[in-house]
């Protein structure tokens, strides 16, 4: 299948910054829910992408899911041009939210 290289830009952008991407398992589907592309385009790109091992597929419940392998983010770096210091979301540590204040070991009732 052709896809434009402006599409094929905005899926691999999106799957860059998320590290992961999923799609309905719809071929009639106008636009994908997050990117603004044809979903169809979406689903063949993405199986491109599994064809060379650069993303991992799951399928459930009607739905595609894809997440992004090191080659595959190595792959997209190239492709768009990205350093080193960016990295998919997926790959970023979370800060933890503090916990429960905790008091002095001794006032806990009985």
């Amino acid at each position: 299948m052709i896809i434009s290289e402006k599409n094929r830009r905005e899926i691999s952008k999106y799957l860059f910054q998320e590290g992961v991407c999923y799609a309905k398992k719809d071929y009639n589907l106008a636009k994908h829910p997050d990117i603004d592309v044809p979903n169809l385009q979406v689903i063949k790109l993405m199986q491109s992408f599994k064809s060379k091992e650069y993303v991992r597929e799951t399928f459930a419940w009607m739905h595609y899911y894809w997440y992004l392998t090191n080659d595959g983010i190595e792959f997209l770096r190239t492709y768009l041009n990205l350093p080193s210091e960016i990295v998919p979301a997926t790959l970023k540590k979370q800060a933890k939210p503090p916990g429960r204040p905790m008091g002095p070991s001794g006032d806990r009732p009985r």
